[in-house]
């Protein structure tokens, strides 16, 4: 029987980390920080609406002049966010992983709510 991403997340635990698109840069890396995550699913209201990581902050400081506080996270979020099911595959999510080059993986349910998140580290092990 194949490993699915419903029975990764009883492993591991449902636990998400969130930030709203309007948030400060600078409370998006202490929420990292506090929770020792890379990434932080951002959440408007009830919708999915990005991802924020270690590395779009990355990214973004070579090119912003000021610092994390003077930034916003739907600024530099990754908005082109793909999504899992809990029926998924672990292989199928470490194949996406890889091919799209993404190290998270938003878990959703059928009504698009956020059931977890899991990193490229969880699919490997």
């Amino acid at each position: 029987m194949k490993r699915t991403v419903a029975s990764l997340l009883e492993t591991k635990g449902s636990d998400v980390y969130s930030v709203q698109s309007t948030d400060q840069v600078y409370a998006a890396l202490q929420e990292m920080a506090e929770h020792k995550v890379g990434a932080l699913v951002v959440i408007d209201g009830d919708s999915l609406v990005g991802v924020i990581s270690e590395r779009d902050f990355a990214r973004e400081m070579l090119t912003h002049e000021g610092g994390p506080r003077d930034m916003v996270v739907g600024d530099i979020m990754t908005k082109d966010v793909h999504t899992v099911t809990p029926e998924a595959t672990v292989a199928d999510c470490m194949s996406t992983m890889t091919d799209r080059r993404f190290r998270h993986l938003p878990v959703v349910d059928d009504g698009g709510r956020v059931m977890g998140v899991i990193s490229i580290g969880d699919v490997v092990s």
